[in-house]
């Protein structure tokens, strides 16, 4: 499929539509692993805990981004992470049609002190996101260092979704 056609076929359709012109399957959510849900709705806002780059089979990617982890494989942690909030978003809602927008990301990058590519590395998450949402992807930003994340991961993404009425 040439990038334009992808490009035309992923502004139709449903989230679903959207992930499945991508090659995406969601996995089941990730579990907690400590004493948190994964998601707390109140009123129209639903408010995502933050989640890793966990694989279906449970391998956390982990590593300093910087030293051992390139932007490039990080970029992919935070792809792999934003598919994971969404299989958070699906349990929460049931379906992601009730997405209204992506209203905030909190992307935290396990980096070395000196690392100043942080933006890069969150992209991944961001462009997923607004592959799947469209323009309703669209969504202000914090991406920040850390000297480190919950069992040495990679990266951390947390969210902010508004809800259709």
């Amino acid at each position: 499929m040439k990038q334009s056609s992808l490009a035309a076929d992923l502004m139709q359709g449903t989230p679903y539509e959207r992930l499945a012109a991508l090659g995406i399957q969601l996995p089941p959510p990730p579990p907690p692993i400590a004493n948190f849900v994964t998601h707390v709705q109140e009123g129209n806002l639903l408010y995502l805990s933050g989640q890793g780059p966990r694989e279906v089979n449970g391998h956390l990617h982990a590593g300093k981004v910087g030293a051992e982890i390139s932007v490039v494989e990080a970029y992919a942690h935070a792809r792999l992470t934003g598919i994971n909030l969404l299989a958070v978003m699906h349990e929460a809602l049931g379906d992601l049609g009730r997405v209204k927008r992506v209203v905030k990301l909190l992307g935290m990058v396990n980096a070395v002190p000196d690392f100043e590519d942080h933006p890069s590395v969150i992209n991944g998450c961001s462009d997923l996101l607004i592959e799947v949402f469209g323009e309703a992807g669209q969504h202000a930003r914090s991406a920040v260092g850390f000297g480190s994340l919950p069992g040495n991961i990679t990266v951390e993404i947390e969210a902010i979704i508004s809800l259709q009425d």
